[in-house]
C-alpha cells in the first residue's frame, strides 16, 4: 500500500465519519418541523420493519405541524406506536388518513440542554476523525519503517493527513456553529 492509497483511504473514512456527524445533527430536533425528524423511523410493516419515508409521504405544511400520509391507511396504527416508542417526545393523532405531529416550542433550559448536546455531538465526531488519522497515521510510519516509503514520504504523508484532518474538522465545526444557532434561536 502506497501513502496516496493510505490518504485515500483516511479520506473515505473521514466523509463517512461527517456524514454521521451531519445525520446525528439533523436528528436533533430544534422546535421546528422538518421530515427529518420522522423519516429514519422504522415502522413494524407486516412484520417487517421499513422505514417511515417508504410507507408514507412527509409534509411539512407550517413550522410547527408534520404531516405523514401513509399509502397505505392500514399502517397508520404502527405508524403512531414507532412514534410513541421513539424517543421524540411528541404524542401523534390521527384522522383515519393522516398522522399529524404538532411540534411544540422548545424552553430556554431545553435549547440549552440541545446546545450541549450538540457540542458533545460535534466533540465525539472530532475525536474519531483523529482517530482514523492516528491509525492512518501508523501505517504510513509502518511502511517507512518495512522500507517501503522513504522518511520524506513519510513526513508528506503525514503532512496532508493532517490537512485532511483539519479539513474535516473545519466542516464538524462549521456544521456545530450553524445548528447552534438554529437551536438557540427562539
Amino acid at each position: 500500500m502506497t501513502t496516496k492509497e493510505i490518504l485515500h483511504s483516511t479520506e473515505e473514512k473521514m466523509k463517512k465519519c461527517f456524514e454521521s456527524v451531519t445525520r446525528e445533527f439533523a436528528e436533533v430536533r430544534t422546535g421546528r418541523a422538518s421530515p427529518i425528524i420522522v423519516e429514519g423511523l422504522h415502522i413494524d410493516y407486516y412484520g417487517t420493519p421499513t422505514l417511515l419515508k417508504q410507507l408514507a409521504s412527509i409534509s411539512v405544511p407550517d413550522p410547527h405541524l408534520i404531516v405523514i400520509q401513509p399509502w397505505d391507511v392500514t399502517a397508520i396504527v404502527e405508524i403512531e406506536k414507532a412514534i410513541l416508542k421513539s424517543n421524540l417526545g411528541i404524542t401523534p393523532s390521527n384522522d383515519g388518513k393522516v398522522v399529524r405531529l404538532s411540534v411544540p416550542q422548545l424552553s430556554k433550559e431545553r435549547r440549552e440542554e440541545l446546545a450541549k448536546v450538540i457540542h458533545k455531538m460535534a466533540e465525539d465526531g472530532r475525536v474519531s476523525l483523529r482517530t482514523i488519522r492516528r491509525d492512518s497515521k501508523e501505517h504510513v510510519e509502518k511502511l517507512e519503517k518495512d522500507k517501503v516509503i522513504s522518511e520524506d514520504d513519510r513526513f508528506r504523508g503525514i503532512e496532508d493527513m493532517q490537512k485532511i484532518v483539519d479539513k474535516y474538522i473545519a466542516k464538524v465545526d462549521e456544521l456545530l456553529k450553524s445548528k447552534e444557532k438554529e437551536v438557540l434561536q427562539v
